[in-house]
C-alpha cells in the first residue's frame, strides 16, 4: 500500500536521526582538509602533466602518500556504511535519454578529457544531489510532504551543505584546470530525476529518491578510485565517498531500513561518464 502525506511516519526517533545527522557533519569536516589538499594537488597535477613531455617521469610524493590514506579510509568507511539494497536507481546511467540543455558556461568549454571528465560528472552529481535536496525544502514548504519533522528538515539541510562543500572543491579543479566551472546538472537523466521528485508526496518518497542519489554518488567515487589516472584526483574521490555513503545509511534508517554492512561496496549504481552532455 502507498504512503499518503498523513499516515507517513518517521520510523527512528527524531533524536537518533538528530545524532547521526551531528555525526554526519562531524565526518565531513574531518575529511574537509585532506579534501580539499588533494584537490589543489590534483590540480597541480593536470597542469604538470601538460607541461611535462609526455613521457617524462612523474613525481608521485605527496600525492602517493593521500592516495594510500585516503584509499584506506574510503574502503573502511563504505564497507561499513554500505547496504545490500539492490533496486535500480532512476539516476543510473541507463535510466533517460532526454538531454538538457547546458549552461552557457558549461557549452563553451567545449569537451571534458580525462580525468576532468571524471571531475565533470563529480561536479555534476553533486549538483544533481544539491537541487534535489533543494526541491525537497521547497516541497515540505509548500506542504506537499505533509508534516515533515524537524530532524529530517536538519539532515537534508546538513547534506545539501556538505553536497555544495564538494561541488565546489571539484570546480576548482576545473577552473584551476582551465575550464568553466559548471553550476547546472548536465546530466542526461536530470529530467527524469526531477519528474521523480514532482510526483514525490511524502517525505519517504523523497528519501527513496534521495537514497538512489546517494548511493550512486558514493559507487560512482568508489569507481573513480580504480579508474582515475592521477593519484591526487583518486585521493579526492576517497576522501568524500564515505561522507556520500554517510548519507545514504542515514537515508536507509529514515526508510525504516537497516544498512546492513557489506564487505565490499558494489558499483553497479556507479554513474558513467557517457552521463555528461557537455
Amino acid at each position: 500500500m502507498t504512503a499518503t502525506r498523513d499516515d507517513w511516519e518517521l520510523p527512528i526517533s527524531e533524536e537518533q536521526l538528530a545524532r547521526l545527522t551531528r555525526d554526519m557533519e562531524a565526518a565531513h569536516r574531518d575529511t574537509l582538509p585532506a579534501m580539499r589538499a588533494s584537490a589543489v594537488d590534483l590540480t597541480d597535477d593536470i597542469r604538470s602533466r601538460r607541461a611535462a613531455p609526455a613521457d617524462g617521469p612523474r613525481d608521485p610524493g605527496r600525492r602517493r602518500f593521500l592516495l594510500g590514506a585516503g584509499g584506506v579510509a574510503a574502503g573502511l568507511a563504505l564497507a561499513a556504511c554500505s547496504s545490500n539494497n539492490k533496486k535500480t536507481p532512476a539516476s543510473s546511467g541507463k535510466a533517460a535519454s532526454t538531454t538538457p540543455s547546458a549552461s552557457a558556461s558549461a557549452s563553451a568549454a567545449g569537451t571534458y578529457t580525462g580525468d576532468l571528465k571524471v571531475v565533470a560528472l563529480a561536479v555534476a552529481l553533486e549538483n544533481q544531489a544539491v537541487g534535489a535536496y533543494q526541491a525537497t525544502l521547497a516541497a515540505a514548504k509548500a506542504g506537499k510532504l505533509g508534516k515533515v519533522p524537524p530532524a529530517v528538515a536538519t539532515f537534508v539541510t546538513t547534506a545539501m551543505a556538505q553536497h555544495t562543500d564538494h561541488a565546489k572543491a571539484w570546480n576548482a579543479v576545473l577552473t584551476g584546470a582551465g575550464k568553466p566551472a559548471i553550476t547546472n546538472v548536465p546530466l542526461s537523466n536530470q529530467p527524469a530525476t526531477l519528474a521523480a521528485l514532482g510526483k514525490a508526496a511524502t517525505v519517504g518518497d523523497v528519501a527513496q529518491l534521495a537514497l538512489q542519489l546517494e548511493d550512486q554518488a558514493a559507487q560512482t567515487y568508489l569507481f573513480a578510485t580504480y579508474n582515475v589516472t592521477s593519484p591526487a584526483g583518486i585521493a579526492t574521490a576517497a576522501s568524500i565517498a564515505p561522507v556520500e555513503a554517510m548519507h545514504a545509511a542515514i537515508l536507509n534508517f529514515v526508510l525504516g531500513q537497516y544498512p546492513v554492512p557489506a564487505d565490499f561496496l558494489p558499483t553497479d549504481k556507479a554513474a558513467s561518464p557517457t552521463l555528461l552532455t557537455v
